[in-house]
């Protein structure tokens, strides 16, 4: 059966299931001629007899009719494959695992991505893990992961793809009580007011992007910044925060997190101090779920 063109089963299902040439020729959008010609080839390559030939019409012989439901059965499987396939290439089915920063995931951008993501691909088995940004681009490379939510790479991205996704402001967060807060009343500060504050910044290995930004931003407002605490997390950084032990520079998602007794403000002469959100992907791989969830950032971003 494998030696059989499919399209010869498909025009002899539908003789068998008209029960005449010239209705199965107007099925199948040819003329009846050829129709009669295929049909004879099919009884040709299998040696048998399909069809009694009728003077108004085709009447299915017994190996006719064996043949019809199998034939039945091949071409429903083979239309299953060709849907599902196609259904894959669309990024309607199969697997992603998904990787994203701590600070990449407190943004709302990307739990709207996931969650779009979701509604539109129902049937895709979605994954995801949470690491510092060289990390996720090197469980990219490892094919550990389809795409990431990350900050800056720090390094080598080779093979890599990073899709700027938006770039958001960084804020000061600093405890309520601290004297630059004003009591409430102040909006902004300068950056080079920072100057003789103790800094709180989460471990360079953690965020290497965000942290060499933040130290180039200081160094060109005319200073070093002098960091006192180094904080595991973005979360940790705002506790340290409150716990009155220094200031912190933060991208300004991270505002929505409830953190008492913590104030932000905005930066005033603070060039090149922003957090950038990107997606990474390997090279050449923006298709199928991957390029679903890409397409559904874009849109996102979009209307951001």
């Amino acid at each position: 059966m494998s030696s059989i063109d499919l399209r010869l089963l498909r025009y002899f299902v539908a003789v068998a299931e008209e029960g005449h040439l010239t209705k199965a020729a107007q099925r199948i959008g040819i003329q009846q001629p050829p129709l009669s010609q295929q049909i004879r080839a099919l009884e040709k390559e299998l040696g048998v007899t399909l069809f009694n030939r009728l003077p108004r019409g085709m009447e299915l012989t017994d190996s006719g009719q064996a043949l019809l439901t199998d034939a039945r059965a091949i071409l429903a499987q083979m239309d299953a494959t060709v849907a599902g396939v196609r259904r894959i290439a669309r990024g309607e089915l199969g697997r992603i695992a998904v990787g994203f920063t701590e600070s990449a995931s407190l943004h709302p951008f990307v739990p709207s991505v996931i969650r779009a993501f979701r509604q539109a691909a129902p049937e895709v088995v979605l994954t995801v893990e949470e690491s510092n940004t060289n990390e996720l681009v090197e469980a990219l490379r490892k094919k550990q992961l389809d795409l990431a939510f990350v900050r800056s790479p720090v390094g080598d991205a080779g093979g890599v793809t990073i899709e700027t996704v938006l770039v958001e402001e960084m804020v000061l967060a600093l405890p309520a009580s601290h004297p630059l807060a004003g009591n409430g009343r102040r909006k902004s500060v300068a950056l080079a007011a920072l100057a003789e504050e103790a800094f709180i910044m989460t471990r360079r290995p953690s965020g290497p992007g965000l942290y060499d930004t933040i130290i180039a931003a200081c160094r060109a407002a005319g200073f070093s910044p002098r960091v006192e605490q180094d904080a595991r997390k973005n979360l940790s950084t705002l506790s340290l925060v409150a716990a009155g032990l220094g200031v912190a520079i933060i991208p300004a998602s991270m505002m929505h997190v409830n953190a008492e007794g913590v104030i932000y403000l905005k930066l005033n002469a603070a060039p090149g101090l922003s957090a950038p959100l990107h997606l990474a992907y390997r090279d050449g791989e923006a298709s199928g779920v991957v390029g679903k969830m890409i397409a559904e950032a874009r849109k996102i971003a979009a209307s951001v």
